[in-house]
């Protein structure tokens, strides 16, 4: 993992927009944060597979392969393949869905009334000039010899606001998010300032008519004039909650500004000052670390495992500590390492000790969120995925996981929407290490964790919010674009950011 790619990691890399444009992804898609692996056998048999089904259910509707795969059939195609592959039938579907268009739309109607609430959505402002984010798709580029991109016309307007909403609102069934920033030790990097942050919340609610998006404050604790930012935010634009990173610098393994949430000195002022504004909803960037993390990020690693809570969560009971990526650690581990060991331990890093730490202080307040882990380890193995969500559930509860997809870095949310409405812990899986059962797509336990805990955090009336979202703008625009049977325009099932060079697998 590292701030930028070295001229040789560039080479390895190509353009996510000459990946396979699969409904869900077939291959791990950097962001630019890391190098990607390269796509394995397995994603390769899913793609292949696919690729089949499109062929074979798409003539008999009267459509090419691309066309098909932006309709919901197509969407069902591509979670039956990964059953085929994978194996343990984690996704609930079959094949009728995708042999019949009518009954896949009429599922896909029926759900889209669901409440999504999405607590991790990320866009840059528009004069964004950092190299390592804005500068790698020209970069790569001028230095591929057979792309198709033209350098001088290149732009990043996926990361933009206009597509976040476009993704987000509009791609998908999400109907309100948070939208985060990140900190890092030099501020050039910030996809948005605090203000801007509270500025596109109330620009969004004011143009929909309704509640559409919270805002995050990002907390840089130990960074000059860090606390008087906070006085600042409450003062002029108060945050609905809170967002920190106990590593510091989220891409640089060389931060100088790491801390511990249970560090009295520095934090306790900052939770006392939040719990009298009444904002008292922690947002912490926990987890996603490499294999050879003790490596690579030695001084630093500490800071994202979960055991500073412990004592954290038992001083500060008024407060909501939410772990954003549920401190899950394996990231992008290739060929299915983090799998095979939880095969053998029952336990997964780090994510398995959150709900130990929870559990050994008695403490509700402390909550697993899925932004990233949830949609890497789906496409990187299904049964994975199925077992982390089962991990966070068993040690923190049902109420106390909530949803998050690290939208728009990643193109639409719908994917993984669709991926957590039909996953279902597979019963020998539940059986061996105690897992529940998830229930339908729309159940009890899924609706809980798409919306109602994190509603429940926000202190949000639910009645309140998601009535007036049927009637304002954004539903409408959505509608009309139904209504003329162009909504499957809007979907282009394109990644961003990078893969590992196909050329070289």
């Amino acid at each position: 993992m590292g701030s930028y790619f070295t001229e040789r990691e560039f080479r390895m890399v190509e353009s996510a927009e000459n990946a396979f444009q699969s409904p869900i992804p077939t291959q791990i898609v950097s962001n630019g944060e890391y190098n990607p692996p390269p796509q394995t056998a397995q994603q390769k048999q899913v793609e292949d597979r696919i690729k089949e089904l499109a062929d074979s259910h798409g003539a008999r509707q009267g459509l090419d392969r691309r066309a098909f795969l932006r309709t919901s059939s197509g969407m069902a195609a591509a979670f039956l393949a990964m059953n085929q592959i994978h194996g343990g039938n984690v996704f609930n579907v079959s094949e009728a869905e995708a042999a019949d268009r009518a009954m896949a739309d009429e599922r896909a109607e029926a759900m889209s009334s669901q409440f999504i609430f999405d607590v991790q959505t990320h866009f840059v402002h528009d004069d964004y000039q950092q190299e390592g984010f804005l500068g790698f798709v020209k970069t790569a580029a001028e230095m591929f010899e057979n792309t198709a991109i033209d350098p001088a016309t290149v732009s990043i307007y996926h990361l933009k606001f206009e597509n976040y909403v476009r993704e987000i609102y509009m791609n998908s069934d999400t109907n309100l998010t948070v939208l985060s920033g990140a900190p890092f030790d030099d501020s050039s990097w910030e996809f948005l300032t605090n203000d801007a942050i509270a500025e596109a919340r109330d620009m969004v609610n004011t143009t929909a008519g309704s509640k559409r998006m919270l805002a995050h404050a990002v907390v840089r604790p130990s960074q000059p004039g860090w606390m008087e930012e906070v006085d600042r935010a409450i003062e002029t634009r108060p945050p609905d909650s809170w967002k920190l990173y106990t590593i510091g610098d989220p891409l640089s393994a060389a931060t100088k500004y790491p801390f511990y949430l249970d560090d009295e000195e520095l934090m306790y002022p900052f939770y006392e000052k939040a719990a009298k504004a009444g904002i008292r909803t922690m947002c912490i960037h926990k987890g996603l670390m490499p294999a050879d993390y003790r490596d690579s990020w030695p001084e630093v690693w500490k800071y994202q495992t979960p055991f500073d809570l412990r004592k954290a969560a038992a001083d500060w009971p008024q407060l909501n500590f939410v772990i954003y990526h549920g401190c899950l650690r394996p990231f992008m581990d290739v060929q299915g390492e983090p799998f095979r060991a939880f095969q053998e331990t029952g336990r997964i890093e780090w994510a398995t000790e959150l709900g130990e730490v929870a559990q050994e202080i008695g403490s509700s307040n402390i909550y697993a969120e899925m932004g990233t882990s949830f949609a890497s380890s789906a496409v990187g193995d299904p049964r994975f995925a199925a077992a982390v969500l089962g991990t966070w559930i068993k040690g923190l509860g049902a109420s106390n996981v909530v949803w998050g997809t690290d939208s728009v870095l990643y193109g639409t949310p719908q994917w993984q929407i669709e991926a957590m409405r039909r996953l279902e812990i597979p019963e020998e899986m539940q059986k061996q290490h105690g897992f529940d059962a998830l229930g339908p797509a729309n159940g009890f336990v899924k609706n809980q964790i798409f919306g109602f805990n994190s509603a429940r955090l926000y202190d949000l009336d639910l009645s309140a919010v998601a009535n007036p979202m049927t009637q304002d703008t954004f539903a409408a625009i959505k509608r009309q674009y139904r209504e003329a049977g162009q909504l499957e325009a809007l979907r282009g099932n394109k990644r961003y950011g990078y893969i590992a060079r196909r050329d070289a697998a």
